[in-house]
Formats: C-alpha cells, structure tokens, sequence
C-alpha cells in the first residue's frame, strides 16, 4: 500500500511502514507543509503498523529549516512556531511506534533534531551531521538544546553550534548520533532488517521502553526504579510475557499479540 503527498511519501508494507520525505531541490528542508505531514502521520498511524522507518530522498535525509521559507514573526510568534516543532518531535518520539532512521547527505540543524527524536539511527558514509544555527545568526528550536544535548552532552553541543562544526558518519557513531554506520546504499535494508525484528516484540514491551526509559532518564534515582518496578510489573503480567515465557520452555520463537 502506497499514498503520496506532494511532499511526503507514506509506503507501508505488512507491519512496517516508510515515510520518505520527498523534497529533492531542497535536500529535503522542513517545511510547515512537511511538519504537518508528519504530524498528521503519527497523530493517526494507520492500524496495524508496529514499526515506522523515516528517511529522504535523491541523497540527503533532511537539511533542516527551509530558510527560503522563513517567515518573519515577532517574539510570541516564533516561540508559538518552536513549541509546534517541540510537539512534533514529541508525537514521534512518544508515539507509542519504534521509529527508525536511515541516514544519508545532509542531517543538519533540523533535520538533526528530527532524527534525534527517533529511537535508531542509520548513518550512511554521505552522512554529515551539523548544527549550523549560530551562523545564522540564530538559536535552535526543534528540541536540540535537549535532545541533541543529552546525546553530545552540553559542552561538546556548545563547541558545535559555536564552530558550526560537522561530523561524518564515522564520527557520529562515535558520539551518538547514529548508532550504526553502514555501507553506500545500505541504510534501507539495514532499517528494513531492523524493523522487521522490531515488530515481533510484543507491542506492550515496545511500548513500554519508548515512554519511560528517556522519562527514566530525568528522574531521580528512586523515582526511576520506581517507574522501572511498574514497568515490569505491568508488562510481565501481560499476555505477551505468558507467551514469551511458554515459547522459551518449547524452545521456539514467541508469536505475539
């Protein structure tokens, strides 16, 4: 099954469906049309997709902010414009669905703070990764100063924005950025590979570790075992966990819910 946009194109075979941003002059640029494509995409998913694979297209996964599109607002109005691209990348990462990133050409400003809100990224070796906002005279406001922060840790977030420094593939495995660097041309089949595995986990499970390990993460100690114990509870009194329990005593692959 395949429905297009003018801008994103929606692919979804089986369980796995594959969001390919589809602006080729503007090395896929964010545009409010494109967010809001998005947007609609994980406000509804359509029933019975477990996995999203997002990626770009004719080379480049998203260079970020579509300067030539900028609008001149006024303070409110350009925080109001922030807090939209903060909703957004929130719908993604807390979805409920894994979402996968195959990387490749640009991931810049923007386009990195998209990927960051997905759970596994891809690096091809045309990967480059920047945050070029500084010379622009301008901050970010996509969710880097926390995403991307708490990856690179704010010092090294600072040195980048500050040099408008770029790292390879190579480099942003290294830090975090992606967490598997690939061959030419192989980021998609890796992704597929990937969702494929992913979507035999119990959704419950899969679940489970998109909303509470990053929430994990900005609590306290005590606070996150905690969460952690009524994680497990809840999920290993599950149907799933019955299942994943019987297929390991019969020595075969669980079938889940």
């Amino acid at each position: 099954m395949t429905a297009d946009t003018e801008i994103l194109k929606v692919e979804i075979e089986g369980t796995i469906a594959t969001l390919t941003m589809n602006r080729p002059a503007k090395r896929n640029a964010m545009c409010d049309a494109l967010l809001d494509a998005i947007d609609a995409f994980f406000s509804r998913p359509p029933e019975g997709v477990r996995v999203v694979i997002l990626t770009g297209t004719a080379g480049h996964y998203c260079s970020g902010l579509d300067l030539s599109e900028h609008v001149a607002r006024d303070a409110e109005g350009t925080m109001r414009h922030s807090r939209n691209w903060h909703g957004v990348m929130d719908k993604i990462q807390f979805s409920g669905l894994p979402v996968i990133s195959a990387m490749f050409g640009a991931v810049i400003g923007g386009g990195l703070e998209l990927a960051a809100s997905t759970h596994v990224r891809i690096a091809e070796p045309s990967t480059m990764f920047q945050l070029p906002e500084g010379m622009r005279g301008i901050f970010v406001g996509g969710g880097a100063s926390v995403r991307i922060g708490r990856i690179l840790g704010a010092d090294r977030m600072c040195e980048m924005m500050l040099t408008g420094r770029k790292y390879n593939a190579i480099e942003g495995l290294d830090l975090g950025l992606a967490h598997y660097a690939v061959g030419e041309g192989e980021a998609m089949d890796l992704a597929r590979k990937l969702a494929t595995k992913i979507a035999k986990n119990a959704t419950l499970s899969n679940y489970m570790m998109i909303q509470a390990i990053s929430r994990i993460s900005d609590m306290s100690k005590s606070d996150g075992l905690f969460m952690e114990s009524m994680c497990a509870a809840v999920s290993q009194t599950s149907e799933d966990a019955g299942e994943g329990l019987k297929a390991f005593l019969e020595k075969r692959a669980p079938v889940f819910r």
